[in-house]
C-alpha cells in the first residue's frame, strides 16, 4: 500500500481556499479501521462548513471537509471485532450516537464527521469501528456514499420518529437528496408522496421515482392549497420541511389532523415563522430532525436491500474536479452529487 495519499483540505474557510494536498496515509489505532475511500457525496451542510457558516468553533486547520463516504477496509487496528479487511463500509454522521436517545453532550457540541471532526474528502480515512456501517449489498460504492446524511435523515423523519404507515400521505419539498430519498421511502412503505419544486422539468423526473402528486411552486407559490386539493381537503400526514423561514406556515396549513412536520432544512432561513392557531387546531407535531443514530442507519440499509431502493445521482465528478462538484451543489442538483475517488 502506498505511504502517501491525496486529500482536499482548507487552510482557511472559503471554497477558493480548498486545496489538494499530499499527506501520509494514517495508521489505524486501537478499534480503528483504515478505509480506502471509493466515493464521497456532497450535502448542503458541506457547503456551509466550507464557507465557515455552520461551525460555532473554528476546527484545527488544515481541515478536510465532507461527511459522507463509502469504501473498503484495508487495515484494522488492535481490538477491532466488528469488521475485517475487505469489508465495504460507510460511516455514521454522528460519531457519539449509536442508538436510543442522543448523548446529552451532543446537543451542545456534537462530534460529527466533516465538522467539527475531520471529514472524508480523501483517498484514505480512519473510522472508529463503532461508527462504521456495512454497505448495502445491492448498491455500488458511489450509490452507498449518498446514504449517511440524506437517506438517513429521510428515514429517521418518516420511519424512526414518524412511524409511517401504509396509506399515509407524505409531502416532500424540493428535489434534493433528502426529498428524493423521502419520496422513495414513502412509496416503499405504501404511502402516497407529493413533491414540490419550482422546476417543472424536475417534477416530471420525480414522477419516475414514484411521486403520486406534484406541485409546481413557481406557478403555485401558495402551495398548501394545492396540497389540500390533492388530498380532497384532508391534508397530509407528514411534511419534510426542507426550506424553513415562513415556508413552515404553509406546511402547517397543509397538514391533516394530527399530522407531523419534520423540521430538517433552512434554505430560506433558520428562523421559522408560523401561526400557533393551525398547529393547535390540528394537534400538529413539529419534530426537529438531525440525521440519526447508527442502529437506524443499519435498519435503513436492510430496507434498501429489501426494497431495491436506488439513490438519485445527478452527476459523478472526478476527485480532481471537486471544486466543480461544489459549484453544482450550489446550483441545486436533482438528488445527489458524487465524487469518485478512484480515478
Amino acid at each position: 500500500m502506498t505511504e502517501t495519499m491525496k486529500r482536499w483540505q482548507l487552510r482557511s474557510f472559503g471554497l477558493m481556499n480548498l486545496e489538494l494536498a499530499e499527506v501520509p496515509v494514517p495508521a489505524p489505532g486501537a478499534h480503528e479501521l483504515l478505509v480506502r475511500v471509493s466515493a464521497v457525496s456532497l450535502n448542503y451542510r458541506d457547503k456551509l462548513v466550507v464557507e465557515g457558516q455552520l461551525l460555532p468553533d473554528r476546527p484545527a486547520m488544515p481541515f478536510t471537509p465532507v461527511s459522507d463516504m463509502a469504501g473498503e477496509v484495508v487495515a484494522t487496528g488492535h481490538g477491532v471485532s466488528r469488521f475485517r479487511t475487505g469489508d465495504r463500509v460507510t460511516g455514521n454522521f454522528w460519531t457519539q450516537w449509536i442508538d436510543g436517545e442522543p448523548p446529552q453532550e451532543m446537543s451542545r457540541h456534537g462530534l460529527s464527521l466533516g465538522g467539527p471532526l475531520p471529514g472524508v474528502l480523501a483517498e484514505y480515512v480512519l473510522l472508529h469501528e463503532d461508527i462504521a456501517v456495512a454497505a448495502p449489498a445491492s448498491l455500488t460504492d458511489e450509490e452507498t456514499s449518498t446514504l449517511p446524511v440524506a437517506a438517513l435523515t429521510a428515514w429517521f423523519a418518516l420511519i424512526e420518529t414518524g412511524k409511517l404507515k401504509a396509506g399515509d400521505t407524505v409531502l416532500v419539498q424540493g428535489t434534493g437528496g433528502v426529498a428524493l430519498f423521502g419520496l422513495q421511502i414513502a412509496c416503499a412503505f405504501g404511502a402516497r408522496a407529493i413533491i414540490t419544486s419550482r422546476s417543472a422539468e424536475k417534477l416530471e423526473r420525480a414522477k419516475a421515482f414514484g411521486a403520486w402528486g406534484v406541485i409546481d411552486t413557481s406557478t403555485t407559490p401558495q402551495w398548501s392549497g394545492a396540497a389540500l386539493d390533492l388530498t380532497d381537503g384532508r391534508g397530509v400526514d407528514h411534511v419534510l420541511e426542507l426550506i424553513g423561514g415562513d415556508n413552515i406556515g404553509q406546511s402547517a396549513t397543509a397538514l391533516a389532523s394530527g399530522g407531523r412536520i419534520a423540521q430538517i432544512g433552512f434554505m430560506k432561513g433558520s428562523e421559522i415563522v408560523l401561526s400557533a392557531v393551525p398547529m393547535m387546531l390540528k394537534r400538529a407535531i413539529i419534530q426537529g430532525i438531525t440525521v440519526g443514530h447508527r442502529r437506524a442507519f443499519e435498519d435503513l440499509i436492510r430496507a434498501i436491500d429489501e426494497h431495491s431502493l436506488k439513490p438519485a445521482i445527478d452527476k459523478t465528478y472526478r476527485f480532481g474536479d471537486t471544486p466543480a462538484a461544489f459549484d453544482h451543489l450550489e446550483r441545486g442538483p436533482f438528488g445527489k452529487i458524487v465524487i469518485s475517488i478512484r480515478e
